[in-house]
């Protein structure tokens, strides 16, 4: 399956569960240009050495979330640690993260149509640590509150959060990009967090803070 196909393919998925965007049905991506290797050219890299590279870009660490599922009497709410998030657009507002295909809570998270991204704090490396757990209940002892438009878990603590509606999903290799439409968002003032407001890093495979 190409590119394109996957994309549409993701795009029914969404549709197919009712999942509810902010300006109408998604659209797939114009079909890319493709073309086999050649055998002259480089092989794949090594993904130790990919890792190894790439992990020398410091990232901020969230807790992607969504509320438990209506009408599947004893659902949970879903979350994952994740680092791929970002800003992507600021009119109109937009933000995004990347997911593992193979991740286990994406489809939970794509049937809400809805997710709320908590930005970690820097005394908050053992909620990441939970939420990157596969298979534990990872809300066990966690304190949340809803969200105020989606009612997707909103972490106590965090220095801020942002409140979404799944707006697109494109395919990107062995991960999914997806794009939310921003609904409500707010941080705590500094002071308030219990460290200034410092974010959590991630650097090196390894949990870090910000030092001024």
């Amino acid at each position: 399956m190409g590119h394109a196909g996957m994309a549409a393919t993701a795009v029914r998925y969404l549709r197919s569960v009712g999942a509810p965007t902010a300006t109408g049905p998604v659209e797939v991506l114009p079909r890319p240009q493709l073309r086999a290797v050649g055998d002259d050219e480089r092989a794949p890299l090594d993904p130790r050495e990919f890792r190894r590279v790439l992990g020398n870009f410091a990232t901020g660490v969230t807790v992607v979330t969504a509320p438990a599922s209506e009408g599947e009497p004893g659902s949970a709410p879903a979350g994952f640690a994740c680092q791929s998030f970002s800003s992507l657009s600021l009119d109109p507002p937009l933000v995004s993260f990347m997911v593992a295909r193979t991740s286990t809570t994406w489809p939970r998270i794509a049937r809400a149509g809805v997710f709320c991204v908590n930005i970690l704090g820097a005394d908050q490396g053992a909620l990441c640590r939970a939420f990157a757990v596969s298979g534990a209940d990872k809300f066990a002892g966690v304190d949340y509150d809803p969200a105020p438009v989606t009612g997707s878990p909103r972490l106590a603590g965090v220095p801020a959060w942002i409140d979404c509606t799944i707006q697109a999903v494109h395919t990107g290799g062995d991960h999914l990009i997806v794009v939310g439409r921003v609904d409500a968002l707010g941080a705590t003032d500094d002071g308030d967090n219990g460290d200034d407001g410092a974010p959590l890093l991630f650097h090196r495979g390894k949990f870090g803070t910000f030092a001024t």
